[in-house]
């Protein structure tokens, strides 16, 4: 062969490779978007390039695979749902409190299905692979809630927490409920759903 062919060959398959490495880069931005949703957006942000945030995300998911998740029975989703209740009963006379004891019950909840809990960052990174739809729900309740602890919030903010706090407790439970706004505020009695 001839330099000139070998040439010709080479710089062939430079550009074939550099045209499937594009491919697999788009395909891989368009399956991490549709897996991650909003969360996708949020970490390209935090991170400041979507190179990085593709190896976060995709760093994600390998650990999550790699974690035993398992669905819960009927039987301890049913005993989940009540206590849920429970909190939501709680609401009325004590928001701080109820609002507390919904951020523990997801906790357990996520324990039981197999996250480890513990680094609230890691939780949610970890939330964010299989119910990404409701992460961010979780750091609005986290935020409110920590900030509950520095200072007093109102108890609209706390009814708020704890609306957030059950569409990741749905979720987690795959209950099917979307998210709404029922929570009682004080003074109410809780819906009975």
């Amino acid at each position: 062969m001839d330099p000139i062919q070998v040439l010709v060959i080479v710089v062939a398959l430079v550009i074939l490779a550099a045209v499937g490495y594009v491919i697999v880069s788009r395909n891989r931005t368009r399956e991490l978007k549709g897996s991650f949703g909003p969360e996708y957006e949020r970490t390209v942000g935090k991170e400041g390039d979507p190179r990085k945030a593709e190896r976060e995300l995709g760093a994600r998911q390998k650990r999550v695979a790699s974690l035993e998740i398992r669905t819960l029975e009927p039987q301890e989703r049913s005993h989940y749902a009540s206590e849920w209740k429970n909190v939501q009963a709680r609401f009325v006379d004590d928001p701080g409190r109820a609002t507390e004891d919904g951020d523990v019950l997801v906790r357990e909840v996520m324990q039981k299905r197999g996250y480890p809990v513990g680094d609230f960052e890691q939780q949610a990174a970890d939330i964010s692979v299989k119910h990404p739809a409701v992460v961010e729900h979780y750091r609005k309740a986290h935020e409110i809630a920590e900030r509950n602890g520095r200072e007093p919030v109102s108890t609209e903010e706390l009814r708020t927490a704890l609306v957030h706090y059950r569409a990741l407790f749905a979720d987690l439970l795959d209950l099917g409920v979307e998210p709404n706004d029922d929570a009682p505020r004080e003074g109410e009695r809780p819906s009975r759903r």
